[in-house]
């Protein structure tokens, strides 16, 4: 997976917003490359947990080809799937799972399926091409 440097600054700046809680969203990615980032609300409120509210529009991206990754921001703990995001994969269960720690400023994937969590590999950019930051959604 390649998170552009666009997009990585959406993630930290989101996350930066949202402190002290966590922030989270949609990263959408083709071909493996992540195009832009939608960001959602965190209906949860909450520095310890979130639940992801986006415009149920974005999920029909899937339709047109493109992955969508679950995003969400760590205060200060590793980028690593915490035991209440495991419990509360849900839906997202397979799909790449994303997460920025803002101490640290570090970004890992994951995908996390029956209670197994599996690294990603994650790249910056691999090439000049203008690739979109955040999306106004």
């Amino acid at each position: 997976m390649v998170v552009p440097e666009p997009v990585r600054r959406a993630l930290a700046e989101h996350a930066r917003a949202e402190a002290p809680n966590e922030a989270c969203g949609l990263v959408v990615f083709r071909d493996g490359v992540a195009e832009r980032y939608v960001p959602g609300r965190n209906a949860a409120a909450s520095p310890y947990r979130f639940e992801l509210d986006v415009d149920p529009e974005t999920w029909f991206l899937e339709d047109e080809g493109y992955e969508l990754a679950v995003f969400h921001s760590h205060l200060s703990s590793p980028p690593r799937p915490s035991r209440t995001d495991v419990e509360n994969i849900g839906l997202w269960a397979g799909r790449p799972y994303l997460i920025y720690t803002l101490r640290t400023g570090e970004l890992a994937a994951w995908r996390i399926v029956n209670d197994v969590i599996e690294p990603l590999p994650l790249a910056g950019d691999v090439t000049n091409e203008a690739v979109g930051g955040v999306d106004a959604a």
